[in-house]
């Protein structure tokens, strides 16, 4: 099934995950700065993707471009991937299109090695994408494992845009940061990410 059909309770019973909820779990990453340009993409489009009030428009006007300016601050480092099939188990449901995935590799062609999923919550709702999130981060540590990537930790990211919700998966448990971070955050949420590829590249 669709990574989008997913229940929390097929995460944990499904796949043997644990998942605990803590408050601050990057509370302490830096800040990253960012360009001119991304502040006067979002002064210019935040407004008109909050009129216009859909996924596509929160997606391509607030969404797309942070996660430009991440890949253009790590340009050897990263690729980002948008709207890509990532069917990595059929059996196990794990199949799909992912709204976006972030792979610690430059590679932009094919996935190499992805470490961070995506997904822009559904009407609005934070909890609404947090198992779509979950199992696509699944998917992801499954994959790195068949393809020999030595990823110890994936992340997850839920957003609307302007908040933002960040988890990660190490072995069998899923942590979820009860914290959610707002656009008026921007450098945190951009330190967030960048921390994750990063680290997980060092």
């Amino acid at each position: 099934m669709p990574y989008s059909q997913f229940t929390i309770e097929q995460i944990k019973t499904k796949f043997g995950i644990t998942i605990a909820g803590k408050f601050g779990i990057f509370a302490d990453v830096t800040e990253t700065s960012y360009s001119d340009f991304l502040t006067q993409s979002l002064q210019e489009y935040l407004p008109l993707a909050l009129a216009i009030d859909t996924e596509k428009a929160r997606s391509e006007l607030i969404v797309m471009p942070i996660l430009a300016e991440l890949k253009r601050q790590l340009p050897s480092k990263i690729s980002l991937f948008s709207g890509r099939d990532f069917t990595v188990d059929l059996e196990q449901g794990l199949s799909g299109f992912c709204d976006f995935l972030i792979s610690r590799s430059p590679e932009q062609l094919v996935i190499e090695a992805p470490v961070i999923a995506l997904v822009e919550a559904k009407n609005d709702n934070i909890k609404s994408g947090l198992a779509q999130c979950m199992a696509e981060m699944i998917a992801a540590q499954i994959f790195n494992e068949m393809e020999g990537n030595e990823i110890p930790i994936i992340y997850g990211v839920v957003t609307t845009g302007t908040n933002w919700r960040f988890l990660r998966l190490q072995g069998q448990i899923i942590e979820m940061d009860l914290n959610e971070y707002f656009i008026s955050q921007l450098g945190k949420i951009l330190g967030i990410m960048k921390g994750a590829v990063v680290s997980e590249s060092q």
